[in-house]
């Protein structure tokens, strides 16, 4: 399971860039040719809310492929604090190229952003424990491997990028295999570099899990009751994995009955876009 310690691979981050430019600019940016193509202008684009950053090597890139006159001064950095009113980056190059690019390279700072700053709330409400918040495949299309970036540039962690890094055996996989162990024995075949996660519903089936040598175990819904007797069963034999109607009133809760893991969908689709401004200043 990869853990993104920084940006996505070049072509993966270019990749994403065109298919933004390509939808937002088409054919040409009409309002951007009313201005003289050979006047060039600067511009500042500041945060109107607290969060942290994330996002910078997108707002290159999209200038980068729309004008490479466009130099972009960046003035903070990713995983960065911000306040109200600071001023992100600067821009400076021909005036319709900041103007076509304004709203691409923001909606990816914007929506990047969202996810490190919720992240890091996270973050910080079990920082007093040993847990560590785990992300899940509830993404944006076409943006999984930004807002994974995203997750790690507000403190969190990556879950398994795909259907291709990782085993995750769930109810309806088990029941096709036959058991837990028959699923896990294909698994170690199939693929035995792989790391093998089951999920579980019950302490029987935890048991079952633990038996036929899981790497890690998700226990899906279970009550605080459940997972501390589920802690102390395990013994470190496997990582324990708790998901599951986790939320902000429970986390601290469920981080605190000494579980390894947590996985939480919210952290990268319950977010909420920065507030963020462009104005041109020359």
């Amino acid at each position: 399971m990869q853990q993104f310690i920084q940006p996505p691979e070049t072509s993966s981050l270019a990749h994403q860039v065109r298919l933004a430019l390509q939808e937002d600019v088409g054919s040409g940016d009409i309002t951007a040719q009313l201005i003289p193509e050979d006047r060039y202008s600067q511009a500042r684009v500041i945060t109107r809310q607290e969060g942290v950053f994330c996002g910078g090597p997108w707002v290159r890139e999209v200038f980068r492929q729309l004008d490479t006159r466009v130099q972009v001064s960046l003035l903070v950095k990713e995983g960065e604090r911000l306040v109200a009113g600071q001023t992100l980056f600067r821009l400076q190059g021909p005036a319709r190229a900041l103007l076509t690019g304004e709203r691409t390279a923001l909606n990816f700072v914007q929506t990047l952003s969202a996810t490190a700053s919720h992240c890091r709330e996270l973050a910080d409400r079990v920082a007093h424990t040993r847990v560590k918040l785990l992300d899940t495949r509830k993404t944006l299309p076409g943006l999984r491997l930004a807002q994974k970036y995203a997750v790690t540039c507000g403190g969190c962690h990556n879950h398994r990028i795909g259907l291709f890094d990782a085993f995750l055996i769930k109810e309806n996989h088990i029941a096709a295999a036959g058991s837990i162990q028959a699923a896990v024995e294909a698994a170690r075949k199939l693929a035995p570099g792989k790391p093998v996660e089951v999920e579980v519903e019950n302490l029987a089936e935890l048991n079952q899990a633990l038996k036929a040598g899981a790497d890690r175990i998700m226990l899906d819904e279970f009550s605080l009751e459940q997972t501390r007797e589920a802690v102390a069963i395990t013994q470190g034999r496997a990582g324990l994995e708790a998901s599951g109607s986790i939320t902000r009133k429970n986390l601290v809760a469920v981080a605190e009955t000494g579980v390894d893991f947590i996985s939480l969908g919210t952290l990268t689709k319950d977010i909420q876009s920065l507030d963020l401004s462009m104005r041109l200043i020359g």
